[in-house]
């Protein structure tokens, strides 16, 4: 291989994935010394039969006077196919220069270090994956060890003591009129603090009715709002995934 040649040490080989080795369009295209325009030969190159998002990739380059232009990152083995349909002692000289720097670079990836090294950033990268899993479920494990029972409907008070221990600065009178303001709970009028129709239709409430017996006159009947086990797991779920942003969830 004549691999002296400075128009192919223009070509800068990607081998941030080891997995996929890319090259520059652009950089192939003055390298291989084709006369015509970029952007004229590239969509004639993707005719032989290439398909973006396997073979390529397009992203915006910088060019020389600043602004951005089309480029395309593509994997060696449609490097290889693009420079041998040249049909020029160019482009079989590349080509050969690709099949050179694959050799090299598979003897480099067998290196006991080096494959040691990918072994580690492998297991680097399944912890991250693990780790996100983890933050992703985080409400829902704290919520399981807050609730004790799941089909016993609790008062709001009691909700508001659950989220306290879980870390969130909020007390009873605080989440009454953060449900108001949210519309889980009414505003105003004889049914002040009683759910919503919405809030009712989404399973997050109950209306539990008491009688008390009144010395004198009929008993009153009173009407207190529970929280159901699915509206215990909805509001948990709700304050502790805002929790990382500010001290209650924002307003909807």
């Amino acid at each position: 291989m004549n691999g002296n040649s400075q128009s192919i040490s223009m070509i800068k080989v990607d081998t941030s994935n080891p997995d996929r080795l890319t090259v520059s369009g652009r950089s192939l295209h003055a390298a291989l010394e084709v006369k015509t325009a970029y952007k004229d030969w590239f969509p004639r190159m993707v005719e032989y039969g290439f398909t973006e998002g396997e073979d390529f990739c397009s992203f915006l380059s910088e060019s020389t006077g600043g602004r951005p232009a089309m480029d395309h990152q593509l994997t060696i083995a449609m490097a290889k196919e693009v420079a041998m349909v040249q049909r020029t002692p160019k482009g079989k000289e590349i080509r050969q220069y690709f099949i050179y720097i694959e050799e090299k670079y598979k003897e480099e990836m067998q290196k006991p270090e080096i494959m040691i090294a990918r072994g580690l950033l492998a297991a680097e990268k399944l912890l991250e994956e693990k780790n996100a899993i983890i933050e992703k479920m985080l409400p829902k494990v704290q919520f399981a060890d807050a609730v004790s029972s799941s089909d016993t409907c609790i008062l709001i008070g009691d909700l508001a003591k659950i989220l306290h221990q879980n870390g969130i600065d909020i007390g009873q009178n605080r989440l009454f009129k953060w449900m108001r303001e949210n519309n889980y709970l009414i505003k105003g009028g004889t049914s002040y603090n009683m759910p919503t129709q919405r809030a009712v239709d989404m399973g997050l409430f109950q209306i539990r009715e008491s009688v008390r017996k009144n010395p004198v006159g009929d008993p009153t009947i009173y009407f207190t709002t529970m929280v159901t086990p699915k509206g215990q797991l909805h509001f948990v779920n709700r304050f502790l995934g805002a929790k990382k942003n500010s001290i209650q969830p924002a307003q909807r």
